[in-house]
């Protein structure tokens, strides 16, 4: 069962920040989903016309156990064919253009701007 309804009440600020600025195709029209299902995960932001996911990291994800989970979990949606950014929940409030500008940069490399 999807943990992402309950990922989505959850949400901390940068996370609500960053899918106040995407959500509705708000970067070029680009469509985004929030807590989206890839594999046996759920990740922060996912679009499934370009396959980058974008995930945004609190200070949980500089302990050693989760730096190695966030590993392999990277791996894994890597093999399945996406590509994965990750930001920092700090870079996310004070320079979420950068958020923006990876996924254009997605869709430029393959072709769609």
């Amino acid at each position: 069962m999807s943990r992402a309804p309950a990922l989505r009440q959850s949400a901390g600020l940068a996370e609500q920040r960053v899918w106040s600025r995407l959500r509705g195709g708000a970067v070029d029209g680009i469509k985004v989903r929030r807590q989206h299902d890839i594999g046996r995960y759920t990740v922060d932001f996912a679009c499934v016309a370009l396959r980058p996911v974008i995930e945004i990291d609190g200070g949980v994800h500089e302990r050693d156990d989760v730096v190695l989970r966030d590993y392999v979990r990277q791996t894994e949606i890597v093999a399945l064919g996406w590509t994965v950014v990750r930001f920092t929940n700090e870079t996310a409030l004070a320079e979420p253009w950068r958020i923006d500008d990876a996924i254009r940069d997605r869709a430029r490399v393959l072709g769609l701007l």
